[in-house]
């Protein structure tokens, strides 16, 4: 598996109690991660077990965190590194209110040249179907995650592009992104999205009030050539569509420790059921379980596998009728 990540982050999360506007707050805690959409969903991934490749556009001045996360995890590192200093997100967490404000820098300033360098990287991956390591260690690329917001300087076409790309290289290519990159991508034929339910909103230009809204616009996805669509639901679960069968998994209330990640946590499981094999309720309940055990951490990481296992136990899964 191959996960690409075109704006990796340095994720600062502080809990602040009570945390006001206007004034000067005391931080309680806080803790720093390498992050970013695509890296989080590699970190689960390895934490399942699964064999990952990382590869995308990364700063060189403060890859620390990120070169350290793959060593310990055993990712393999195909980034394209650039000079300059990788965005910093702010995630500032308040128990007492429940929320959490999230403050998002920009990402790196690329160049035509570092696109190029990028592609001829995916190339690579593409055409070597099994990567190895000096060690012997193999990892198998047919599946690409392609996840997170694209930087101002990269052109918003850049994941259509990329789809396109890896389709004629007869690749699987999951998608988790946002706006107008969405939007573009779509027509290229991605075989998994997960937007939540304002990007899909967005996507498809009208509001999602109900459960039968969310299931008329995820149709509308089906029908357009993408094989399974997973609509993230907040606390109330995620809706799973593919083809004529539709299931929505709700896992229990749970006091979380953060929710940083857990879309990413998603992701992963749904890849994972899907490598597996799985049916469309078992691969729900494995996605679900993925995220229901990122609540439970701080950074994008998973409990054992008995843990992962035991939150599943505990999502509803629920079939619905296709009309």
């Amino acid at each position: 598996m191959v996960t690409l990540s075109l704006n990796p982050a340095v994720d600062q999360t502080v809990w602040v109690p009570e945390f006001t506007v206007g004034r000067v707050n005391l931080v309680e805690r806080q803790q720093s991660n390498a992050g970013g959409k695509g890296i989080n969903v590699a970190s689960f991934l390895a934490d399942f077990g699964q064999k990952v490749i990382v590869t995308g556009l990364l700063g060189t001045a403060n890859s620390e965190p990120f070169d350290e996360l793959f060593r310990r995890k055993q990712i393999e590192d195909r980034f394209v590194r650039l000079p300059g200093r990788n965005r910093v997100n702010i995630k500032i967490v308040d128990k007492a209110q429940d929320k959490v404000t999230d403050i998002n820098f920009p990402g790196l300033s690329t160049s035509h040249y570092d696109l190029l360098r990028l592609n001829e990287t995916i190339s690579d991956l593409c055409r070597n179907t099994h990567q190895q390591d000096d060690q012997h260690n193999a990892w198998n690329t047919d599946w690409f995650i392609l996840s997170g917001s694209v930087p101002s300087s990269v052109p918003n076409r850049i994941y259509a592009d990329l789809i396109r790309q890896l389709k004629e290289h007869g690749k699987k290519v999951v998608l988790d992104t946002s706006g107008v990159p969405f939007s573009e991508a779509i027509s290229a034929g991605p075989n998994i999205v997960k937007p939540n339910i304002h990007e899909l909103s967005e996507l498809v230009g009208r509001p999602l009030n109900d459960q039968t809204d969310i299931k008329a616009a995820a149709r509308s996805l089906v029908a357009a050539g993408v094989e399974l669509v997973v609509v993230s639901m907040g606390a109330d679960g995620a809706l799973f569509m593919e083809g004529d069968t539709t299931v929505v998994a709700v896992p229990p209330r749970i006091n979380a420790k953060s929710t940083v990640g857990a879309g990413d946590a998603m992701v992963a499981g749904i890849v994972t059921g899907t490598v597996c094999g799985l049916d469309l309720a078992a691969r729900a309940r494995l996605a679900s379980a993925f995220s229901l055990s990122a609540l439970g951490q701080v950074g994008p990481d998973l409990p054992n596998r008995e843990s992962v296992q035991s939150c599943g136990a505990r999502v509803q899964i629920s079939a619905l009728r296709n009309r």
